[in-house]
């Protein structure tokens, strides 16, 4: 029987991302989104381990913890603190209200993985080598390590989810919160891929895309369009007309846009490097 992880994460993006994770290592996994649910569900379940966020709803990561480690039935649950707003001292001030270990974000692979084995080495994960492959994601390719990837969003979590997907595959990611800021970087170091939110304050997604298919240099690379709204046959056929590769909607599957991204840059840079010869 698998080893059951309680993730307790009031950020979409983040809760599908460690929970694509834990399955990945061959957990299984419990969720909650605010920190009086994830309470009641740790008390009622026992999970193997508590993964949780500092900054919730209802009841903050803090109070979680003290509130387990002062049950007897709770008390030897691991618990492991989760914090985009990791600043000096934030790590002793997480353990010093009983978390058992610290993981910022955004996330990264090996160190979750050796977190989990520290705490609870019994539950035996799969190691980080196997790079997610359990999950039924393939291996990623060669061709993944070098490549550059250009994320645009106003939401620090959606980066961070990005960041932590895609990094620790070997792929370059570059973040940026605005058009302008990424056009700019695009323009400096030509990406091997474009991920863009659709709706942001000042120039939209689709400002981007326009932008990007008008520029001889960039015209030609791949680019995805997020949007945490349905794509309604008006706002997809838009998209495609401009020149969309990839429409995804929020909140992202990791391992749909993985096996998505994969099968857009294969051929693109086996035929970039094939070129090259």
């Amino acid at each position: 029987m698998s080893a059951r992880v309680l993730v307790i994460e009031d950020n979409q993006a983040n809760l599908e991302l460690m929970a694509y994770l834990l399955r990945a290592c061959s957990f299984e996994v419990l969720s909650a989104v605010d920190g009086e649910a994830g309470l009641g569900l740790a008390q009622l379940q026992k999970p193997d381990v508590v993964i949780c966020d500092i900054q919730l709803p209802k009841l903050n990561g803090y109070e979680v913890a003290r509130r387990l480690k002062s049950e007897a039935d709770t008390r030897s649950i691991p618990l492991i603190a989760v914090t985009a707003f990791a600043m000096e001292g934030d790590k002793q001030r997480a353990l010093a209200a009983g978390f058992d270990g610290y993981i910022g974000k955004p996330i990264e692979l090996e160190e979750f993985v050796r977190e989990l084995e520290r705490l609870a080495p019994h539950t035996r994960p799969v190691r980080a080598g196997t790079r997610m492959a359990t999950a039924g994601v393939q291996e990623q390719p060669d061709f993944a390590q070098g490549v550059r990837i250009v994320a645009v969003d106003d939401t620090p979590a959606n980066l961070e989810f990005l960041v932590s997907l895609f990094a620790p595959l070997g792929y370059e990611v570059a973040t940026f919160p605005d058009v302008a800021s990424a056009l700019a970087s695009a323009r400096a170091f030509p990406p091997d891929l474009i991920i863009s939110d659709v709706h942001m304050p000042l120039q939209s997604g689709f400002d981007f895309l326009v932008e990007v298919r008008g520029d001889p240099l960039l015209g030609s690379v791949p680019f995805l369009l997020v949007s945490a709204t349905l794509w309604l046959d008006s706002a997809g056929k838009q998209a495609v007309d401009l020149g969309a590769d990839l429409l995804l909607v929020r909140p992202v599957d990791p391992e749909a846009l993985l096996k998505k991204v994969q099968a857009v840059l294969s051929g693109r840079v086996a035929a970039d490097r094939a070129s090259s010869f």
